[in-house]
């Protein structure tokens, strides 16, 4: 680390960290400890503790009583208590701390949203790991004071439960919390955008004012960031579309039709006037990214940028490719690892590339428990997947290449909570664990007696794209199903591309996928034909845009979106089958 850059307030909390993270199991006790002192008595507790007082238990024997008394849950466990809360339950159910607000998922994992507890603490978390993210940042990649951050994010509409407690996604949240305006007024730089901007609610709008403000302080901005990498991507990509217009625009200062909420027009308008000479330089620079396709366009119209910074792991890692073509020689620092129900860790080595990125276990923000698994030989799994469990492991327990299911139990009213993450445990930062994030437990691609996740699916689309690296097209997106609406069942994968491929290509390619899925059950299946080839799906431009669209129209946030890598949803299936242009079968086995 290079302290020569280090202010005294990034010192300060980087010093914190170090010394919770080198007293890691005795802070995690505490942190137990204080859960529990705040929440004792609450009905969900009361259910297993029963009559044991909360003074009769002794805090070194708080974590193995804990964990004898109160079982594992899945969301689906916590969901009625949840439930009741939003129709409006003010007993204490889950929490003495009153429950005011609720955040939803996106609902691309699981399938559909779902409730989660918010409550002030969770704001507070999300900007203490944002300051100590931010330091470590600082130390690799020091930036000038009042500097400007192009930052792609967007609040969604809230809206209140038949409770009448506010609900909306944890983004949203925590853009309207003071916690935020804190942000804002207190770092070294500040995000381009004003509020109205951000809370525009259309995210097509909000994009095209992001970049329009974005280069209007293009020599003051420092760093470009958004939640998930797939929305710096998004953006850039409308940006191929309407560079012309926000020229323009930085000419006349004015704003284009397309910006109808009256709020946003008069915030933008406010703080742009016009700019000939900004406007014809930004110009000639956007002809020449035209015809090198755009390479490098984030360093050349934005010149003292000094990284691009997103969550740039997990699900996000397919959009590496794209980004990096925006970005060209920028570094790509991937974002801290957490969750809609909790923070749980912090990249501190930020010049380390996203896909060896690991994450360091921040021990005050939840209690972390470890669930041991194990890769099953045969197909038989009490789990329902090829991973058999062992008993839960505190946090100073776990093993250096172990793989894990996260276990949570928060401030929030979560009590061993399963989150659904396989993580391998990659090394010790002092104390504390540091996490590779490997992927959601959760089976995405089964017929019958195969079993693949979504890891599994990302190796295959990864080895079969490969076949592209000798072309000049590149794969944009992917998604999949298991269809058995015919028999046998067959995997289904479709592909956005850009760019032309000859068709003998595209059939290596469906093949070399169908050959990478290497589990057990799939294999065995695919000899005996009783799963079918592998379908390769070649969908046309925009079709993804039209997933993404689907899933705003139905109230998620495009700062919490990310593609579904499997899906049974028969609107999304309608729509890529609709959108299919071309189809290759594998002539695997």
């Amino acid at each position: 680390m290079n302290n020569t850059h280090i202010s005294q307030a990034d010192s300060e909390i980087i010093s914190w960290f170090e010394e919770v993270a080198n007293n890691a199991a005795l802070v995690q006790r505490q942190t137990l400890w204080r859960i529990i002192e705040q929440n004792y008595g609450v009905e969900y507790l009361n259910r297993w503790f029963g009559d044991l007082k909360f003074h009769e238990i002794e805090p070194t024997s708080l974590e193995s009583l804990y964990a004898s008394l109160v079982p594992l849950a899945s969301h689906a466990d916590l969901e009625p208590y949840i439930q009741r809360i939003a129709d409006g339950d003010t007993s204490p159910v889950l929490t003495r701390q009153p429950i005011t607000t609720l955040s939803i998922s996106s609902g691309t994992t699981e399938g559909r949203p779902k409730y989660v507890p918010f409550t002030q603490y969770s704001a507070q978390s999300t900007l203490q790991i944002f300051r100590l993210a931010a330091a470590y940042r600082s130390s690799v990649f020091p930036i000038r004071k009042n500097g400007r951050i192009l930052e792609f994010i967007y609040s969604s509409k809230q809206f209140q439960t038949k409770g009448g407690l506010i609900a909306g996604t944890a983004t949203t949240h925590y853009f309207a919390s003071e916690e935020f305006k804190i942000k804002q007024k207190t770092t070294k730089s500040f995000t381009c955008s004003p509020h109205e901007v951000i809370s525009n609610g259309d995210y097509n709008q909000a994009t095209y004012c992001h970049l329009l403000l974005g280069l209007l302080h293009s020599d003051e901005v420092e760093f470009v960031t958004s939640t998930f990498a797939y929305s710096i991507v998004q953006a850039f990509s409308a940006f191929e579309d309407v560079w012309e217009e926000i020229c323009e625009d930085i000419r006349q200062g004015s704003l284009n039709s397309r910006i109808t909420f009256p709020k946003t027009r008069k915030a933008v308008l406010g703080a742009i006037s016009p700019n000939p000479s900004l406007a014809s330089r930004i110009e000639e620079k956007c002809k020449e990214l035209k015809r090198a396709n755009w390479f490098s366009v984030i360093p050349t119209l934005w010149p003292n940028v000094k990284y691009v910074y997103s969550i740039m792991t997990g699900s996000m890692q397919p959009y590496l490719k794209q980004l990096g073509h925006y970005a060209g020689d920028l570094p790509l620092v991937s974002a801290d690892y957490g969750a809609t129900e909790s923070w749980i860790g912090v990249n501190i080595d930020p010049s380390t590339p996203p896909k060896k990125t690991i994450f360091t276990v921040v021990p005050t923000f939840a209690y972390f428990e470890f669930i041991p698994l194990y890769r099953q030989k045969d197909d038989q799994s009490e789990t329902g997947d090829d991973l058999a469990e062992g008993e839960p492991l505190p946090l100073s327990r776990v093993r250096v290449g172990g793989e894990y299911e996260v276990v949570l139990t928060t401030f929030t009213g979560l009590y061993r909570y399963r989150l659904g993450d396989v993580v391998e445990v990659a090394g010790f930062y002092r104390g504390t664990p540091q996490l590779n994030f490997i992927c959601r437990r959760k089976l995405f691609l089964t017929i019958n007696i195969d079993k693949n996740t979504e890891k599994d699916l990302q190796l295959a689309v990864e080895r079969g794209s490969r076949l592209l690296n000798c072309t000049k097209a590149e794969l944009m997106d992917f998604t999949s199903q298991a269809d058995v609406t015919k028999q046998p069942g067959h995997y289904i994968v479709y592909w956005e591309m850009k760019g032309e491929v000859e068709e003998g290509i595209l059939r290596e390619c469906c093949r070399e996928m169908d050959e990478s899925f290497n589990d057990y059950g799939y294999v065995v299946s695919r000899k005996s034909k009783s799963i079918g080839p592998l379908e390769l799906c070649i969908v046309e431009k925009g079709t993804f845009k039209k997933i993404l669209d689907y899933f705003i129209g139905n109230g998620a946030a495009m700062s919490q979106f990310k593609t579904p890598r499997c899906t049974s949803n028969q609107v999304l299936i309608r729509i890529l089958n609709c959108c299919t242009v071309k189809r290759f079968h594998s002539t695997a086995y």
